[in-house]
């Protein structure tokens, strides 16, 4: 089968500080020749509602070239699944049905793919029921390929089913779509085989899912993989901070932003995985989404053609808006030879003989380009837990420029205490209430027509 899975990780994180980390994954799968270690493979299709349009037209046309692929990699006769292997198809939605058995034939297989329709709920327990009867009998190699757009909303929990075919033996593969509903990535981690890295890839958008059906076959018709050879070069934008370990091969570190990842051989017998993590840390000073990688190549003896993929993350190196600006520093100069100095520093009016409290507060998901009124009111529990007033504040919240609706971290509100004869070491329950809107809007009168007939 050669390299059957490839990615790249960055365990879903989306956004980072500036110099902020992030943990770094790299895997893949490797497996024997499919000629000589007959593989039957399910391929379970999400037929929901939500994958009306589109998106069910372009997983048709992903699962089409995954059976075209399996077809030449096996080398039967014409229009047929060879070798000993076999495809069948389970689709799903409010229930789940077999679409077709474990059979050979690509043209009757494509026909059941055209026939699918998206209406109704999602159900993925009953998918995996529904596969691992199909795979229940075989008595070759057995792979089931998950394909869903959506979060479990009907049906029984598709977690112990998943495992329970995992269990039998049977290595199963997710595939998720960003769709309307959203997509749950730890429960595609949840149900596919480990390394979740190797076996779980997720889609932007329904255009990528014929390469990654593709990816997923294309190197079916070679045996294993001998002499893997993986250079990393990083985005300058980010330096490794700790050294690379991997599940098998050796590292070589060759700069501060890049290293050799081989491998003498993956799946050549049995089918095999093997990982690399590594830390990463932002070390630039603009804002920006940025690649992790700056290249990332692969090659081994059997040419197998392997695509890992590019994460992304949002690097936010605005700072954050303080409230409150510290009182202007007084500057005092000693001369050199000087060892006492007289200086008045003027006048200074004591604000209170209290405490100052500073409050640091975190608006989230803020548009961009639009002003935030922010208003925080303080007040005291007092010995009767009656609240009194200690204060309100007002402030107004600059649009920030990021590219997307993103957190804002508001630092530095302070208010000055009255002592109230309560002592400088008692203890004292205050409670801070804030309220924030937007200012910025288009929200425009209608205008005052009176039109008589």
């Amino acid at each position: 089968m050669g390299i059957i899975s490839s990615s790249k990780s960055i365990g879903g994180i989306t956004a980072i500080p500036c110099n902020g980390t992030l943990d770094v994954t790299i895997g893949i799968t490797a497996a024997p020749d499919i000629v000589g270690n007959p593989t039957d493979i399910v391929l379970i299709l999400d037929r929901s509602g939500s994958m009306a349009g589109q998106s069910l037209a372009d997983l048709k046309i992903g699962v089409n070239m995954f059976i075209d692929i399996i077809a030449q990699a096996t080398g039967g006769a014409p229009d047929q699944i060879g070798s000993g292997s076999h495809i069948g198809i389970v689709s799903f939605a409010d229930t789940a049905v077999q679409d077709t058995g474990l059979i050979t034939s690509v043209a009757a297989l494509k026909a059941a793919t055209a026939a699918l329709t998206a209406d109704g709920l999602t159900n993925h327990g009953a998918a995996f029921t529904q596969a691992t009867a199909l795979l229940s009998t075989s008595t070759n190699n057995r792979v089931m390929v998950m394909f869903t757009d959506g979060e479990t909303t009907t049906g029984p929990d598709p977690s112990p089913i998943a495992a329970a075919a995992r269990a039998m033996g049977i290595t199963i593969y997710c595939i998720g779509l960003i769709g309307n509903t959203g997509i749950d990535v730890d429960a595609l981690n949840d149900w596919a085989t480990d390394p979740d890295v190797t076996h779980v890839a997720v889609a932007p958008t329904s255009a990528d899912l014929e390469q990654l059906f593709a990816d997923l076959a294309a190197n079916i018709s070679v045996p294993g993989a001998t002499n893997i050879v993986i250079n990393e070069a990083l985005n300058p934008d980010f330096v490794i901070i700790a050294p690379p370990v991997t599940t098998k091969g050796t590292i070589s570190l060759l700069t501060g932003t890049s290293f050799r990842w081989s491998i003498d051989q993956l799946g050549v017998s049995i089918t095999e995985s093997a990982t690399v993590t590594f830390t990463i840390k932002h070390i630039a000073d603009t804002t920006g989404i940025k690649h992790v990688d700056q290249s990332l190549t692969y090659t081994d003896t059997e040419g197998n053609q392997v695509s890992f993929g590019n994460p992304e993350v949002f690097v936010n190196c605005e700072p954050t808006f303080p409230a409150d600006t510290c009182p202007e520093p007084v500057d005092v100069t000693l001369d050199g030879c000087e060892d006492f100095v007289e200086f008045n520093a003027g006048d200074l009016a004591l604000e209170d003989t209290g405490r100052v409290l500073q409050l640091d507060v975190n608006l989230l998901n803020v548009c961009p380009g639009r002003r935030v009124a922010l208003a925080v009111v303080l007040t005291e529990l007092d010995q009767d837990d009656v609240p009194q007033p200690r204060g309100i504040k007002f402030f107004t919240i600059p649009g920030h420029a990021r590219p997307t609706c993103s957190d804002v971290l508001v630092t530095c509100i302070r208010f000055v205490l009255p002592d109230d004869g309560v002592g400088l070491c008692t203890e004292r329950v205050l409670q801070a209430q804030f309220m924030a809107h937007y200012i910025d809007n288009d929200f425009t009168c209608c205008p005052a027509v009176v039109t008589l007939s």
